[in-house]
């Protein structure tokens, strides 16, 4: 008798939150094809794709908080700071037949004036955004999709602490200072407010930060 594989259809699989599954041997269109049969206004799973490996990720709210947090932090410094930003949250960005992927959260900063009128990015003609934000929970996160898609700046949060990867020639270094806040001590900041943030709030949280800065 000769076994036969059985492939399961991408959009019928169902994770439990906080659940991971990584799929190898993943065609560019078979991965195209589940974007486009999951809708764009899906919230669930987030979906990474690079080199022929298909990466689905349901989040915990252990997972959501953090980089919410941390995206109200780095706009408030911003605006402190009067620099223009337009947050981008988990859009997909795609490098044809190379990668694709969707951030917790990112953000055009040194790029705002470009992006704000930008309903879709198009990575053959627009920039990646500047900033890219990961908390690491159920999953560790890979910098290859993003090492392809050439974002400049990649912060990982785990463990309440935060690693900041700059993207330098071919790859990723962790740096201790951030290219995009270069006079504040980002690695220590971020964890610091973020754990305020869950002792205190949010709002207390911030107005807290403010005060720091200010």
């Amino acid at each position: 008798m000769v076994a036969s594989s059985v492939r399961v259809p991408l959009h019928a699989i169902e994770l439990a939150p906080g659940s991971h599954l990584s799929i190898a041997d993943i065609s560019w269109e078979e991965y195209e094809s589940l974007l486009q049969e999951l809708g764009e206004e899906r919230r669930s799973p987030r979906i990474n794709y690079s080199q022929g490996t298909l990466e689905l990720m349901s989040p915990l709210p252990a997972h959501e908080r953090p980089h919410r947090i941390i995206g109200y932090i780095v706009t408030t410094i911003l605006e402190i700071q009067e620099r223009d930003w337009e947050d981008f949250g988990s859009t997909t960005f795609k490098k044809l037949e190379q990668a694709g992927l969707e951030p917790d959260t990112c953000f055009y900063i040194r790029h705002a004036e470009y992006a704000r009128s930008r309903q879709r990015i198009d990575l053959e003609t627009d920039p990646p955004p500047d900033l890219a934000i990961e908390v690491d929970f159920t999953s560790k996160t890979t910098l290859d999709a993003y090492q392809t898609i050439q974002v400049p700046e990649v912060w990982i949060f785990a463990d309440g602490r935060l690693k900041i990867y700059v993207l330098e020639g071919d790859g990723y270094r962790e740096s201790v200072a951030s290219p995009t806040f270069p006079d504040l001590a980002m690695a220590d900041l971020i964890p610091q407010f973020v754990q305020q943030a869950f002792v205190l709030g949010t709002r207390k949280m911030l107005r807290s930060l403010r005060q720091h800065l200010q």
